[in-house]
């Protein structure tokens, strides 16, 4: 069972960008002053032919532990979530290239203020929000060409938050 870090910059970058408003990004006030701006927080990857598209996904609560059996990964383009319920979500994911094992795993608490940009080509699960139903602003690549593989694990791995039973 992988431990659930936290999420930072640092931690994500194998796998994309960390999506905040924070110190460590780059940011400045404009309109005046009224308005600080978190400035190029994500290199989105439309990839070639594709265009980038907004979308909302509603993702249901998991109930934990949870098994993760599968995992998919999107090789024409980025994939970015930026959290609309303020709630706490997980994310899981192994580095780009041949199909992942199990330990092969990181998993990342997101607090309710990070989005992730997932690189073109990085493995990870489906949207995996907790105790109640979230909405998540999605920027992600539409165009010809096939753009979701999916894998199943060989061996199940079960998600737990720490504490938890």
């Amino acid at each position: 069972m992988p431990v659930i870090e936290a999420l930072t910059h640092a931690a994500f970058a194998p796998f994309g960008e960390l999506i905040e408003a924070s110190e460590e990004v780059r940011h400045y006030p404009i309109n005046a002053g009224n308005t600080e701006r978190y400035h190029d927080l994500a290199q989105l990857d439309a990839g070639p032919d594709g265009r980038l598209i907004l979308s909302i996904f509603r993702a249901q609560p998991r109930s934990l532990p949870f098994s993760v059996t599968m995992l998919e990964r999107h090789p024409l383009g980025s994939q970015a979530f930026v959290p609309l319920s303020g709630k706490p979500y997980l994310v899981v994911v192994a580095a780009p290239g041949a199909s992942p094992t199990a330990a092969d795993l990181r998993c990342f608490l997101a607090r309710g203020d990070q989005g992730v940009n997932y690189a073109a080509g990085t493995w990870h699960h489906p949207l995996l929000a907790l105790d109640t139903v979230c909405d998540f602003l999605v920027l992600d690549r539409s165009g010809p060409g096939a753009n979701c593989d999916e894998i199943l694990l060989e061996k199940a791995v079960s998600i737990s938050l720490p504490g938890a039973p």
